[in-house]
């Protein structure tokens, strides 16, 4: 589903499933592909927004759980396009995506990165700022585009709620202050890694002040 001119938003399809964001700029790149076994119908979805996998640039990622990374290398050989990590996701790859996978009792899939992302998302006429969000986990990661007020934020906050904290490498401290520091940024559309994305800078806002009270008391 196109979002504005340039963010086109698929919803999870299921368990161990998540939100893939597709950012179109003079190159274009897919955010958390999710799930290997609803790669099919994504790129069915994205097809129909005039999106082909061969569009693809770059596959990037929120974070290393294996719900939004799985199908990581399945699309990198249907669109030949290129899987960036940041180097905290190398740091941590033990944690987040070996350990994190047997906490659910299955083994990990291996991703092979062709380059490293570092403080800038780059796409000729949109740039995203790359944040470190702690908490949900060590190696979590933001994407935001300033210009447009636009936050992708993996699991870091949802709507009405926030990233569990009790996964390997989970810090509720740091769960907090990560989104304490993106709450004092100016956000029009706050675009979750599961469940809905907020829309509207009051609706942003709402969102951060319930989970402060209804939410943080409990992590």
């Amino acid at each position: 589903m196109k979002l504005s001119d340039n963010v086109y938003f698929y919803s999870e399809r299921g368990m161990l499933d998540c939100n893939t964001y597709v950012i179109k700029g003079e190159s274009t790149v897919l955010i958390d592909p999710g799930l290997e076994q609803y790669l099919s119908e994504l790129i069915q979805d994205m097809r129909q927004d005039g999106l082909d996998p061969q569009d693809i640039n770059f596959i990037v990622n929120t974070h290393l759980h294996l719900d939004h990374y799985w199908a990581d290398e399945a699309l990198k050989s249907r669109s030949q396009a290129k899987i960036l990590l940041h180097p905290l996701q190398r740091q941590f790859y033990q944690t987040t995506a070996v350990e994190t996978s047997h906490f659910f009792g299955l083994d990990p899939v291996e991703v092979r990165e062709d380059g490293y992302l570092l403080d800038k998302l780059d796409m000729g006429n949109l740039e995203f700022e790359i944040l470190k969000t702690p908490g949900h986990s060590p190696d979590s990661l933001c994407f935001y585009c300033e210009r447009k007020g636009i936050m992708i934020c993996g699991d870091l906050v949802f709507s009405g709620s926030t990233g569990r904290v009790d996964l390997p490498g989970g810090n509720a401290k740091e769960l907090k202050e990560s989104i304490e520091a993106i709450a004092q940024l100016n956000i029009e559309l706050l675009l979750p890694g599961h469940m809905d994305p907020v829309g509207g800078r009051e609706n942003v806002k709402r969102n951060f002040d319930f989970v402060r009270e209804q939410v943080f008391p409990w992590l």
